[in-house]
């Protein structure tokens, strides 16, 4: 029995070290791989370009209201009651038309005060000649003095200067019947009445406001650093609202100083509009390109993404995905390119457009198939 016992403690030993061996060797085993490494990213042709180097035309833009620049303000020149006006806001008038009466009734009995004046001024230097001619004969045959004689020749230049005083007067009174017609300044259209038939006008009173449509202005301005790329003549493209196609303008004239306070210049621009279209007031935008023949390194806008205000672009260098920053110059929305003013070789493999779930130091490749990874994840680029 004693030998029995040593047998069977010998084999639960041994039972216990198998145990404890095969629990070792399960601990060994049942440890976690390595991780497998990222499959490279496949981008195809199309997907990544190389900068190219090209001109970038130069785009100005202004706005504002366009204005008329032929106004004109038709003013009563006489005090006294409108009688008539025979056009409304909308009508079209001609240069030299009579479009109102005023009453002048007070004019005329001035008139006929002033007329009076100068019968009574002429009567008197009739007199006055006739006083000096007596006196001259008797100075002649010494029966009067010299002093006599060059005092009725002092009456008779007062009353001559009286007489023609009088007359004068009654030129200018006469020129308020002439004022009593609105007569139109220039043709056009009327924008803007500002009396009625009956009231009573004074002097330099607004009646009625005529613009001429055939020609607008837009006024704008541009920075300093751009007006010597400006010159009158130069043509420009206008975008007026509610019209579906731009017009054609031209540079007029430029300002000579920038405004204070500023560091703009203005800049008018002519718009000619021969059929009237176009009304003062509408909202335009003006469009200038300005040729550039330097040769500048440019991408596509969708290259180029944005983070914390600083523009950056995705590169594939040594076969691995890397971010480089840049600093862009120039944009050209037509094209859809933007200028590279720094940061960025010439040789430089960029991809074309934003991605998802990019990292860098990830592998990357360009190939000639169709890319199963990163194409269909792209957005919409930068603007």
């Amino acid at each position: 029995m004693r030998r029995a016992w040593w047998v069977g403690g010998a084999v639960v030993v041994l039972a216990v070290a198998a145990g404890l061996g095969v629990a070792k060797v399960g601990g060994i085993g049942s440890a976690a791989p390595g991780k497998a490494p990222e499959p490279a990213l496949e981008f195809t042709q199309r997907e990544v370009v190389r900068p190219l180097k090209a001109g970038m035309p130069l785009s100005l833009e202004f706005s504002g209201a366009l204005v008329a620049p032929r106004t004109a303000v038709l003013r009563a020149k006489t005090a006294g009651s409108l009688l008539e006006l025979s056009v409304g806001e909308g009508s079209r008038v001609r240069a030299g038309q009579v479009l109102g009466r005023i009453d002048l009734s007070d004019v005329g009995s001035r008139v006929a005060e002033r007329a009076a004046t100068v019968e009574s001024a002429r009567a008197q230097f009739l007199q006055a000649e006739r006083v000096h001619a007596s006196n001259q004969r008797l100075a002649d045959q010494q029966f009067i003095s010299p002093n006599a004689l060059d005092a009725s020749r002092a009456a008779l230049d007062a009353a001559r200067a009286g007489l023609e005083a009088a007359q004068a007067q009654l030129a200018t009174t006469r020129l308020g019947l002439r004022d009593g017609a609105l007569v139109a300044p220039i043709g056009g259209l009327v924008a803007k009445r500002q009396a009625l038939p009956g009231e009573k006008l004074a002097i330099e009173q607004p009646v009625l406001t005529l613009v001429d449509l055939s020609v607008l202005e837009l006024a704008g301005s541009v920075g300093t650093h751009e007006v010597a790329l400006l010159a009158p003549g130069q043509a420009v493209e206008v975008r007026v609202e509610g019209l579906d196609a731009p017009v054609a303008g031209r540079i007029d004239r430029i300002a000579p100083a920038a405004e204070p306070g500023t560091r703009a210049i203005g800049v008018t621009v002519v718009v000619a509009n021969p059929q009237e279209r176009l009304r003062a007031g509408q909202y335009a935008v003006a469009r200038l390109v300005v040729a550039d023949e330097t040769q500048r390194l440019t991408l596509p806008l969708a290259a180029v993404v944005g983070s914390a205000g600083q523009a950056q672009v995705w590169v594939i260098e040594g076969g691995v995905l890397a971010q480089r920053s840049v600093t862009l110059g120039r944009r050209d929305e037509v094209q859809g390119r933007v200028e590279i003013v720094s940061g960025l070789a010439p040789d430089a493999q960029v991809l074309a457009a934003r991605f998802d779930g990019l990292r860098e130091g990830r592998q990357a490749a360009v190939v000639e198939r169709a890319a199963a990874v990163a194409s269909a994840a792209a957005s919409a680029p930068l603007r």
